[in-house]
């Protein structure tokens, strides 16, 4: 027990030194030669391990960026400063999964203890961004009054339309398409911003609503006694919580089943991410239900799911598959040996390091032979969902309608694009923000830049679905494009899930 005790003061000790140390290195100047060394090794390392870096940028371009990037550093630059200068080029590579971390201040564990006590600054608000503008979209606790629909100026005296330009080089979606951006910007734009600015306490917004402009001061409040008892109340499980995949952060589910008509024919899927727990449960019990009321259709909402786990769009295919298929084509990585270079001992604890170190024979004799070289003289990863699978008992035989749009990402577009290939949905919406013919993922191998410590997780599998590939370095076309706006949306309508149900009951009348 002494021994124990003694450990955990250790990983204290060593945790509240590591934050400080991370924090002085993170606002510490580095001399422009320094900064130029962090360029060559993150290329140097992008072109060692990414398996497809020049495919939506040549290699002789991709070098000018990488030059010109160097040759505009000419003064010392702390990590942060860093960052806003090489994200930008490392995001015009236009791979959506290949992003520089950007350094947010780290807390100690008093710190945070502090900040679960207190609500939200910016995240008790639900945003919209259209036209390079930030809306407010809901506002549950109805904060300062905010009214939904209030447009957001300025955060400090600072224009919000500077943050946009400003953040949005920092994004990219995989390829060309330009749909991506709205959905992510609006999730991501408040941790940009906290990242840059740190933890604060109080802001000052300046709103528009109907032409009339004011100012208001969010100010992040205390949790209440009875906000605590929520919060332990939205941690304990249950039955639903689990097959549904409760997310206790958004107090919503990440997966639910229903039906959209009275007679039960028309069924109903909402996934916001593939996270694989609890999927198969959900799914297997799922079906079964359409297949006990005979449900004639069935329409999967895969809007604003950024992706996820491949098992699960294996499995989710297999309940929807009429004959065997295989899901993805094996992915290709830079080099066999490319599994063995992921940082198994990457935040580990020492406790951790301590279990790691027993299973790290077996973990690297396992990686070790899942790599192997093609006929072609390619190397490839071995995985289970580049092999044939068979359909479910279960399988749906009906009609699949299946609604996308631009935050439907990597796996919702690696499933999306098979299904549209293969003629089993019609997809509805608007184009998707990851590919069509593929994307970089699966595993990454975590760089740190010897000098300003960033961080630049790098996928090592190139991962495309078994499909015909259409070559247009887009995402996933819609079979019929209808667009969402901001007024729909704040009007609470939802014109592609409406043409769905009209089209279906035009199917019924024999229309």
């Amino acid at each position: 027990m002494k021994k124990l005790s003694l450990l955990a003061l250790l990983t204290i000790i060593f945790s509240c030194n590591s934050v400080q140390k991370y924090n002085r290195q993170r606002e510490t100047k580095l001399p422009p030669e320094k900064l130029k060394q962090d360029v060559d090794y993150a290329y140097k390392k992008l072109k060692e391990l990414h398996p497809n870096l020049f495919w939506y940028v040549s290699e002789k371009d991709l070098n000018k960026k990488f030059d010109s990037l160097k040759l505009s550093i000419t003064d010392s630059l702390s990590p942060v400063d860093f960052y806003f200068k090489i994200q930008p080029v490392v995001a015009d590579i236009r791979e959506g999964h290949l992003a520089v971390r950007i350094p947010g201040k780290r807390y100690s564990g008093k710190e945070i203890r502090t900040m679960k006590n207190k609500k939200g600054l910016f995240g008790r608000l639900d945003y919209y961004v259209e036209n390079q503008k930030l809306y407010v979209l809901t506002n549950k606790d109805s904060i300062e009054n905010i009214l939904p629909g209030t447009e957001i100026l300025a955060i400090n005296d600072v224009p919000v339309e500077k943050y946009m330009k400003k953040y949005r080089k920092l994004m990219t979606s995989d390829g060309y398409n330009s749909t991506f951006y709205p959905y992510y910007l609006k999730d991501s734009f408040f941790n940009y911003y906290s990242a840059e600015k740190g933890f604060l306490d109080s802001v000052k917004i300046e709103t528009k609503y109907e032409d009339v402009i004011k100012t208001v001061n969010l100010t992040r409040e205390s949790k209440s006694e009875a906000d605590k008892e929520k919060d332990k109340a939205q941690k304990k499980g249950n039955t639903e919580k689990r097959t549904n995949d409760y997310v206790a952060a958004t107090d919503s589910y990440n997966r639910s089943f229903k039906y959209l008509d009275q007679d039960s024919t028309i069924a109903y899927i909402k996934v916001k991410s593939f996270s694989k727990s609890y999927s198969e449960r959900f799914y297997k019990e799922t079906f079964q239900k359409i297949k006990d009321k005979k449900a004639t259709h069935l329409v999967i909402d895969v809007r604003e799911n950024y992706g996820g786990s491949l098992s699960e769009i294996n499995n989710l295919y297999s309940y929807l598959a009429k004959e065997h298929f295989t899901l993805v084509n094996k992915p290709e990585m830079t080099s066999k040996y490319s599994p063995l270079k992921t940082n198994y001992f990457r935040k580990t604890s020492p406790i951790g390091y301590l279990v790691k170190g027993i299973m790290a024979p077996f973990i690297f004799t396992r990686q070790l032979f899942v790599g192997k070289k093609g006929k072609d003289g390619k190397a490839y990863y071995s995985m289970k969902h580049s092999k044939e699978t068979k359909p479910k008992e279960t399988a749906f035989q009906g009609k699949v309608y299946v609604l996308i749009n631009g935050g439907s990402f990597s796996a919702s577009s690696i499933i999306t694009s098979k299904l549209k290939n293969d003629k089993r949905a019609i997809l509805v919406g608007e184009e998707t923000g990851g590919a069509n013919d593929g994307t970089v993922a699966g595993f990454y191998s975590y760089q740190s830049l010897p000098n300003s410590k960033l961080q630049l997780p790098i996928g090592v599998l190139f991962i495309q679905p078994n499909i015909d590939f259409t070559n247009t370095k887009k995402g996933v076309t819609p079979n019929v494009e209808i667009l969402n706006s901001f007024e729909s949306t704040l009007n609470k309508e939802d014109p592609q899930l409406e043409w769905v149900k009209a089209e279906i009951e035009k199917e019924k009348a024999g229309i």
